[in-house]
């Protein structure tokens, strides 16, 4: 499968509130580099699975909508909207962020993400 598939797989799934489904897809050895509008922090494989863990207590659901994306050998560029229901509030689809990210792929899995965001 072609890097650029992986990774719409990747975002289309619900990896981002699903600790089991996002360990198929990262790498043993995985890192992000993420700058927010809080600042910045550097995840590794634990800390995206406990992320994902977090983000099911706290989101009803959650929904990615993929404004751009751009492959070149085993590297994927990423522009998408996180959209996201709250437990509280399960009939309103708010905007959690906006984000870019640059992941390299290994193995097939994705093994190096610098990413951006901004809160909405």
């Amino acid at each position: 499968m072609k890097a650029k598939e992986i990774v719409k797989n990747f975002y289309k799934s619900d990896a981002f509130r699903d600790s089991a489904l996002l360990d198929t897809f990262i790498h043993p050895d995985v890192t992000l580099d993420w700058n927010s509008s809080k600042g910045f922090l550097q995840l590794n494989r634990e800390e995206m699975l406990k992320l994902a863990s977090e983000m099911q207590k706290a989101y009803d659901s959650s929904r990615i909508y993929i404004t751009h994306i751009i492959e070149e050998e085993d590297t994927v560029s990423v522009r998408y909207i996180h959209y996201v229901k709250t437990i509280e509030n399960p009939r309103e689809e708010m905007i959690l962020a906006h984000f870019m990210v640059i992941w390299e792929l290994k193995a097939g899995k994705l093994y190096r993400g610098f990413q951006m965001s901004q809160l909405s």
